[in-house]
């Protein structure tokens, strides 16, 4: 999935993909909608974004 498909999918800008996948800190309902839009379980999120 290309990251303009994700942003649209988690209803999220390009630039805030850009910045998340930069590991640049992000709110928790920025993760949950990322998770969701990639189709994962919220009980995914260590294993998508390691603290």
């Amino acid at each position: 999935m290309s990251k303009a498909e994700l942003a649209r999918r988690a209803g999220l800008s390009p630039l805030t993909i850009d910045r998340v996948e930069d590991g640049m800190p992000c709110r928790m309902d920025t993760k949950r909608k990322i998770l969701l839009a990639l189709g994962l379980d919220l009980s995914e999120k260590e294993n998508v974004f390691p603290e």
